[in-house]
């Protein structure tokens, strides 16, 4: 019960902080770069709406400035030797593979429960916050507060969850508004005439899409491990070895970057199973649903959706890998032309 508790308190606090966008954008108090921010918020949810189909409803129509840099701090946890995550059941959300907390103290202290009943863990703070449209979220300081076009692809990304969201299945939610985000926000970019920006974008997304290889990979590798038939001494061993050769298949991964140091940040701790479900939940479906987007285009995208809502989890999963596998193969014709056309 106190973490249903803390939970309407957080809502509570949201709704209460609200404020009209037009009245902040028309407010003397306001700092430039904030209507600058808002103003982009403003455009790219236009843009959901006419072009990507995502719902036009309250939210996002307020903003909220919480003068701290999370909204919740979600915990996420995963057996010693077990890749996937733990999951935890919601009323209304279903079964996620995290839990959310509004004080970052309590989520830590959670986190530490965990540890000690032999969890690893890893504790990530939020840039944003939805109720699924349950009730007319705001835009938050989090939110814009990295700058450039990262607010409006966090909208992007939380709209598509209210244009679809499958309770019990946090993988394919999450992989569905990535795909979404990421698709609307190069070629909203494209749009508005900032090609130079939809360029460095998609340059960007493919650094992520290697580094979320990279996670995968990973996670595979330890599926092995986790499997065999020794002692746990021995699992403790391997594991921290496999972790040692992912640090160093990223420093290869970023020569290749040619010294982009974007996840420096991310490798600079102790790793466990926990983190690499950070990434996983988000994007180990994700090349297959893009691939999907991008070839059949967003009604088809959006009808597929539907249908995986009636099927079971494992034909849902048969179906994805079907879509990562295509995407696999258009990834392989691709690379062939560019080493064909560099020689």
């Amino acid at each position: 019960m106190p973490y249903y508790w803390q939970a309407v308190g957080g809502q509570l606090e949201l709704i209460r902080k609200r404020s009209p966008i037009n009245e902040i954008l028309g407010s003397a108090d306001t700092n430039e770069p904030t209507k600058v921010a808002l103003q982009q918020i403003v455009e790219a949810r236009k843009f959901a709406i006419d072009v990507l189909d995502l719902p036009d409803n309250g939210s996002y129509r307020t903003y909220v400035d919480l003068e701290r840099s999370a909204v919740v701090w979600n915990v996420i946890a995963a057996k010693e030797f077990a890749v996937d995550p733990k999951t935890w059941c919601f009323p209304f959300a279903g079964c996620v593979s995290y839990r959310g907390y509004f004080d970052e103290s309590v989520a830590h202290r959670f986190s530490a429960y965990l540890k000690v009943n032999g969890f690893d863990t890893a504790v990530v703070g939020a840039a944003a916050y939805s109720t699924l449209g349950f009730f007319e979220d705001p835009v938050l300081n989090t939110m814009i507060d990295g700058g450039g076009q990262n607010g409006a692809s966090i909208i992007l990304h939380e709209l598509a969850h209210q244009r679809f969201y499958l309770k019990d299945d946090s993988e394919l939610n999450e992989a569905f508004a990535t795909a979404v985000e990421e698709y609307g926000t190069g070629l909203w970019l494209t749009r508005i005439g900032e090609q130079n920006a939809a360029t460095a974008y998609r340059e960007r997304m493919k650094q992520r899409t290697h580094f979320s290889d990279l996670v995968n990979n990973q996670q595979e590798r330890l599926r092995v491990i986790f499997s065999r038939p020794i002692s746990n001494e021995e699992k403790r061993t391997a594991k921290e070895a496999a972790f040692e050769l992912m640090r160093m298949e990223y420093e290869v991964l970023k020569e290749s970057w040619g010294g982009i140091a974007d996840y420096d940040g991310w490798f600079d701790r102790p790793l466990n199973n926990a983190h690499l479900a950070t990434v996983a939940t988000y994007r180990r479906w994700l090349p297959g649903l893009r691939w999907l987007l991008e070839t059949q285009g967003l009604n088809r995208f959006f009808s597929e959706m539907e249908l995986l809502g009636e099927l079971s989890l494992s034909e849902r999963r048969d179906r994805m890998q079907l879509w990562n596998q295509g995407a696999n193969s258009l990834h392989e014709v691709v690379e062939i032309i560019d080493a064909t056309s560099e020689r």
